[in-house]
């Protein structure tokens, strides 16, 4: 069955599931779109690592990379192999040596693992046939323009009267607090300034 490479478009709130958050992996160098539900901690430990913050203790994806490296075992790649009742599952598959083997994942935490291992996402045509959506270039401006109303209708009102240099000392403070809305938050009203 043909694989199909998938790279991390965005993250954004979902708009059907309060409190949870829409991974979109986008097809390379194609226009489908695979959107993923999935909740606030992994939104959280995809978007430190995507976003470069530094916590100041290993979170548990950290840990768990950490861990494998020790014992010299790799993730070569994550595949999305099944979609069933709106349930997608994943795979690692890894190497020790000269060995690989296969390790069942929630699709969250691979993602999540395959940004920290620097390694390929892959899916099948049968699943991007069945879950994928097809993003012509009038309904990606669309999901940009939404994207950034929610960037900047997320709750980042509470520091539009701080000054840049106590929004990156403030940034700085959540991340060492291990407080990673309000960094992310704090992230996206620089972002909004700096654009401007």
């Amino acid at each position: 069955m043909e694989r199909i490479r998938l790279e991390i478009i965005g993250m954004s709130y979902s708009q059907s599931q309060s409190g949870a958050y829409a991974l979109i992996l986008g097809e390379h160098g194609g226009v489908r779109r695979l959107p993923i539900i999935i909740g606030g901690f992994e939104a959280q430990a995809i978007a430190v690592e995507l976003e470069k913050m530094k916590p100041s203790r290993p979170l548990t994806h950290d840990l768990f990379k950490n861990f494998a490296e020790h014992y010299n075992i790799f993730i070569k790649e994550v595949v999305i192999d099944k979609f069933l009742e709106g349930v997608f599952f994943a795979k690692l598959i890894c190497l020790q040596g000269e060995n690989e083997s296969e390790i069942d994942a929630r699709t969250s935490d691979a993602v999540a693992l395959a940004i920290r291992f620097r390694c390929p996402i892959y899916t099948n045509e049968n699943i991007m046939s069945e879950a994928g959506i097809v993003m012509d270039d009038k309904a990606e401006e669309m999901q940009n323009e939404d994207e950034e109303t929610i960037a900047t209708d997320s709750g980042t009102e509470e520091f539009t009267t701080n000054t840049m240099e106590e929004l990156e000392e403030m940034l700085q403070k959540a991340i060492s607090n291990e407080e990673y809305e309000k960094a992310s938050k704090i992230r996206d009203e620089i972002t909004k300034r700096t654009k401007n």
